[in-house]
Formats: structure tokens, sequence, C-alpha cells
């Protein structure tokens, strides 16, 4: 008899470090064009769009993946609380990267500013209006911090359980081989 894999199948784990890496990278980009204005912004703004899209992409991805393989039972010897925090942060995490790239496309799209991906003009998807632009911009500007605390907490937390705890719960999303959960 096998037992389950106490991992996260091949896919998610691709998806989940390539996002992770996507994430930060856009949070980084997005502080870089917040604080320049000169022909760097430019640069910085060429690779947020379309590297948004793609965020979004693989977030619809992964949310698909997501229902369809589900996910490994959390340890046993984690508290309720900590299991209700670890499901809150992840649909958390969901809200935010489909919401942050859906909020940008609409803020470029209400500036009357095309969004192109691999060279292909996206449709608009929010009329042009100065007064929408501003309102989805504070919007996603806000959004970006408090994805940034989510990320943040979420490493904490996978420190935790990967030196503290060691209760499996960081390997279920790393490469190596499993091991027994306490």
């Amino acid at each position: 008899m096998s037992r389950p894999s106490m991992k996260f199948s091949v896919l998610q784990r691709v998806l989940h470090w390539a996002m992770a890496v996507g994430i930060l990278a856009m949070l980084f980009i997005g502080v870089g064009m917040m604080s320049t204005v000169d022909s760097a912004y430019l640069v910085l703004v060429s690779i947020h769009k379309p590297l948004g899209v793609v965020i979004l992409v693989l977030s619809l991805l992964r949310l698909a993946v997501r229902w369809r393989s589900g996910a490994p039972a959390l340890p046993a010897s984690m508290s309720e609380p900590m299991k209700l925090a670890a499901r809150l942060s992840h649909v958390a995490f969901y809200v935010l990267m489909i919401a942050m790239p859906l909020l940008g496309w609409s803020m470029l799209s209400a500036a009357d500013y095309p969004v192109f991906l691999a060279g292909i003009r996206l449709p608009s998807i929010a009329p042009p209006s100065a007064e929408l632009h501003s309102m989805l911009w504070a919007a996603h500007r806000a959004l970006a911090f408090i994805l940034f605390a989510l990320f943040l907490l979420h490493l904490a937390a996978a420190l935790l359980h990967a030196w503290i705890r060691r209760d499996g719960v960081f390997e279920a999303m790393t490469f190596g081989r499993e091991r027994m959960r306490r």
C-alpha cells in the first residue's frame, strides 16, 4: 500500500518557485519605478507590464493545478490556529496574485496606455478615465505593500517550519527527498 505524498506535485513546486522569483522581482521593479524619473523608468515599465501578465497567467494555471491536484495534509502536530493561518494566507496569496495584475492592467487601460505581451496588444479592460486611473493606481500600490508583507510573513513561516518545527511543511515545496513528519 502506498502512502500519499507529503510533497506538492512537481508542477506545483515549479510554479511556486518560478512565481516566487517573479513576484519578488515585480515588487522590486515596482519600487524602482516609483523611485526614478530617468530613462531607467521606461526600462522598468517595459519589464513590469509583461511580467505582470505572465504572473496573472501562471496564477490562474497554478490555481487550476491546485484544485486538480490538491495539497499535502498539514502535520497533525500543527495547532488549528496555525492551520487556519496557513489556509488564509494561501487564499490571500491567490487573491493578490490575480488581483494585482488585473489592477495594473485596468489602471493602464484607464490611462489609455496599451499593454503588450509578445508583441500582441492586449485589449483594454477599463474605460479611459483619469479618476479611475488614479483610484486603481492607489489600490495597486496599497496591495503591493500588502503583498510584500504577506511575502515576508510567508518566508518567516517557511523558515519556522524548516529550522524550528522541522515538521515537513517546508520540504513539501522543495525538490529534495521526502522525510517523515512528526
